[in-house]
């Protein structure tokens, strides 16, 4: 219910304004209260339930050049089901899980295994509390704030995404009390999710890493500032690789301080910031150049010294296109005597501080390009729209387009590819898509960028190109 009251320009008309919007919102909360229509616990639990179900089938193309100028071309077929099931608003249940055929063209897969169907699995799988949902349904209370727990399977986006967005096995406790927010979360990631270090062995299909955060936030007028911490552990068992006479173990352990805040400025202006330190131990680089000649080296367990940072303006004007523009900055630290920036082998050098940013979020770096989120400067610029809203079938077309420009860090560190030492300057990218919700039940999308790379900072001065197209047929 929204009540809305008109004041003088005058000081005192508007103290008397005030006085009465605040008395009606009073008398609705007292309205609300007297009026409150409660569970009947004597109605099956079956009656009072909301079920919902359904799924979709989503047909996909790929085709992504590598860093290597190889390209890989994929047709990517999915089936996902789902049911949700909430009883009064205080207990909910909720089940995805999708079987996945991949079909490569011939040579173009990704990790040499060929087409093959992928086994079916859930990738959401919950069960939620809600307190305050409790005590309204069955008790007729209105508490001062609430206690939800979740456990189970579920995607955890940490913040602005820059240390974590990651499906996880676990719990998430969250708490609310007047103006403050705690959230909490313990878990570890499924068997099937791809690890940050390439050169791990199945890196991307078995992969353990546990996490554990608490977030504290408040209600400030109408910003959200936070602040939070994260550990991250390595509990994988897939931790030693033998190549000829180097052998490397991998043991990446990192801890996470961040702070930041989210808001509007004005009716069509909000922001959100997030700076993040990071530090901990991992183990360094298991070689050396010896002449020409790789030789193994004794790895070392060395600290963690790390920083980022993630800032976004989003404008939204309000007018009929529902158009958006967004300007975006991002940093991350990097470490000048690595080999590549997430690697353990040709990665840090024994008996020096790590200083390369290395996190489990999730910011967009250009959909060729994707670098991971370290030894990177990128501004971004995007803009989207719905051009037309009076049309019947084309009301919920939209499409937008985003500018990238990519720096390093540190000069003298490298990125996640073979760059030149010294360059700062990496390349540029524009992406474009389009999303069209051609009925109710039928969307389609299409994806597609091209990075630019400086002929300067990369051996190969050839364009690298992303394209996507999918539809989803739901029911």
């Amino acid at each position: 219910m929204l009540v809305m009251v008109c004041g003088s320009a005058f000081a005192q008309s508007n103290q008397g304004a005030d006085l009465q919007r605040q008395q009606q919102l009073n008398e609705l909360q007292q309205l609300e209260l007297d009026n409150r229509i409660l569970a009947n616990e004597a109605i099956p639990a079956g009656q009072r339930a909301l079920f919902d179900y359904g799924g979709y089938i989503s047909p996909e193309y790929f085709s992504v050049d590598d860093s290597n100028q190889v390209n890989h071309s994929l047709w990517e077929y999915q089936l996902v089901g789902y049911l949700r099931a909430n009883f009064d608003g205080a207990n909910e249940f909720f089940a995805r899980g999708s079987v996945q055929y991949n079909d490569y063209v011939a040579g173009g897969s990704f990790d040499g295994l060929g087409s093959r169907f992928i086994n079916p699995d859930f990738d959401r799988l919950y069960y939620k509390f809600d307190l305050a949902q409790y005590e309204s349904a069955y008790n007729g209370k209105s508490i001062n704030g609430d206690l939800t727990f979740e456990g189970g399977r579920d995607l955890v986006y940490w913040g602005n995404g820059l240390t974590l967005a990651e499906v996880l096995d676990g719990v998430e406790p969250s708490a609310k009390w007047g103006p403050i927010t705690v959230n909490t979360v313990a878990g570890v990631t499924p068997t099937r999710t791809v690890d940050f270090e390439p050169d791990r062995p199945e890196f991307s299909y078995d992969t353990r890493r546990g996490f554990y955060g608490v977030m504290i936030g408040a209600d400030v007028a109408q910003q959200h500032p936070y602040i939070f911490g994260l550990m991250q552990r390595d509990y994988n068992t897939q931790n030693l690789s033998i190549n000829g006479p180097i052998t490397t173990r991998y043991s990446y352990n990192s801890n996470y301080l961040g702070f930041g805040s989210t808001g509007p400025i004005s009716d069509h202006l909000r922001y959100a910031f997030e700076g993040v330190c990071e530090f901990g131990n991992d183990l360094s680089d298991s070689s050396m150049v010896s002449g020409f000649v790789l030789v193994p080296v004794a790895q070392t367990r060395d600290n963690i010294r790390a920083y980022a940072a993630d800032g976004r303006l989003d404008y939204a004007p309000q007018d009929a296109n529902n158009s958006r523009i967004t300007l975006e900055g991002i940093v991350a630290s990097g470490d000048g005597d690595r080999g590549l920036t997430n690697t353990t082998f040709n990665g840090n050098a024994p008996n020096t501080p790590d200083q390369a940013f290395n996190a489990f979020g999730l910011l967009t770096t250009g959909l060729a390009f994707a670098a991971p989120v370290s030894n990177l400067v990128v501004a971004h610029v995007g803009m989207s729209t719905f051009p037309f809203p009076e049309s019947r079938y084309l009301r919920r077309f939209q499409i937008g387009t985003d500018l990238y420009g990519f720096n390093k860090e540190n000069a003298s560190a490298p990125i996640d590819e073979s760059t030149n030492r010294g360059v700062v300057y990496l390349g540029w990218e524009p992406d474009f898509y389009l999303n069209w919700e051609a009925a109710s039940d039928v969307t389609l999308t299409m994806r597609y960028g091209v990075f630019m790379p400086n002929t300067a900072a990369f051996p190969s001065d050839k364009a690298r190109q992303f394209l996507y197209a999918g539809a989803i047929f739901a029911f």
